[in-house]
C-alpha cells in the first residue's frame, strides 16, 4: 500500500538518524503484494571538513579494515558493517528511547546519545559523556570538543565516518559536570556490548574519566599515557567468544581547547596509535 507523504517524510527521518549512528543499511522485508522485494536504505558519506590542527605530516591511508589478499579469509574474518549495525541497533532498542535506569534521565537530559560511525571500525574513541550540543542533536562530539576531534581524526589521515565515537555515559550530566560512578556503572555494560560489536583494533580514551572507567585504575594523566593498554570487554551471552584489543590515552578535546599547549602530547599519543595501525597522516596544503 503506498505510503501518504508525511509518512514517508517521518521514515526518511527516521532513517537519516540511523545512519547517523552508525546503524544500517537497514532492509525491507518481503511483502505478500511483491515477493522477493527487499529494498536498502542508501548509507550516504556525509564528508567531514578536517582543518588542520597544526601537525606536519606526509603519506597515505592504511588499507581498509578487512582487506585481504585471501577473499574468503576477508569474508569470515571480518562481519560486515550490516551485521555489526543490525547489532548496535538491538543495543539501541534495549536501552530504550527514555532510559530511567540511572539518576541523569531525571537531571535535565533530553536524550540517549548512543555513538555514530563506522560500525566496522578499526579505531574507536571513548569520551566521557555528552554536553548541551550533544544533548541537542543526539550523538557524540558535535560542539567545539567534536569539530577539534575531527581534525585529529583528519591528522590521523582518516575521517569521521571511518571511525566509531562513542562516551562512557550516554545522558548529559547536569552542568556538563563529570559523571559519577553509579551512573558510569550503570551505562558500561551498553558500551561494553558495543565494543564487542564493533570490535575495534584500537580504542582511544579521551580524557582521565574515559580511561579510569575503562581501566579501573585511579592513575594521573601522566602515568596513564604513552603506552597501550590490553582491553578485554566481559564476554556476553551473544558473544561469548575472547575478544582484546589495545587501548591508548590521551587528553579529552575539551581540555586542549583550554590548553592547547598539550596539542603537542596529544599528537604523540595519536602518532603510537598510528603506528600500530599503519596509518600516515595526509600531505599537507602546502606541500
Amino acid at each position: 500500500m503506498p505510503l501518504d507523504p508525511n509518512t514517508k517524510a517521518a521514515l526518511r527521518d527516521r532513517l537519516e538518524f540511523y545512519r547517523e549512528l552508525g546503524i544500517g543499511p537497514l532492509y525491507r522485508r518481503s511483502s505478500f503484494n511483491s515477493p522477493g522485494l527487499i529494498e536498502a536504505a542508501e548509507c550516504e558519506e556525509h564528508s567531514c571538513a578536517a582543518a588542520e590542527w597544526g601537525v606536519p605530516g606526509v603519506g597515505s591511508q592504511a588499507e581498509p579494515r578487512g582487506a585481504s589478499s585471501d577473499p574468503e579469509l576477508s569474508r569470515v574474518a571480518a562481519p560486515s558493517a550490516v551485521d555489526r549495525g543490525s547489532q548496535l541497533r538491538v543495543i539501541l532498542d534495549d536501552i530504550g528511547p527514555d532510559c530511567q535506569r540511572c539518576k541523569l534521565a531525571r537531571l535535565g537530559r533530553k536524550q540517549i546519545v548512543f555513538g555514530t560511525g563506522d560500525p566496522n571500525a578499526e579505531l574507536m574513541f571513548i569520551g566521557e559523556g555528552p554536553g548541551a550540543d550533544e544533548d541537542a542533536q543526539g550523538l557524540p562530539f558535535v560542539g567545539r570538543a567534536g569539530q577539534l576531534l575531527n581534525n585529529m581524526i583528519a591528522a590521523m589521515g582518516l575521517k569521521r565516518e571511518q571511525v566509531y565515537i562513542a562516551n562512557i555515559v550516554k545522558c548529559r550530566p547536569p552542568q556538563n559536570r563529570a559523571p559519577e560512578r553509579d551512573e558510569c556503572d550503570t551505562c558500561s555494560p551498553f558500551l561494553m556490548r558495543q565494543i564487542r560489536v564493533i570490535k575495534p583494533n584500537v580504542i582511544v580514551a579521551l580524557g582521565a574519566t574515559a580511561a579510569k572507567n575503562l581501566l579501573g585504575v585511579q592513575d594521573s594523566m601522566a602515568s596513564l599515557r604513552g603506552r597501550f593498554y590490553d582491553f578485554s570487554p566481559p564476554r556476553t551471552l551473544d558473544d561469548p567468544e575472547p575478544f582484546d584489543c589495545k587501548l591508548a590515552v590521551t587528553y579529552h578535546p575539551a581540555f586542549l581547547l583550554r590548553d592547547p599547549r598539550q596539542k603537542a602530547e596529544a599528537w604523540k599519543d595519536l602518532k603510537m596509535v598510528m603506528k600500530y595501525l599503519g596509518l600516515q597522516p595526509p600531505p599537507r596544503k602546502d606541500e
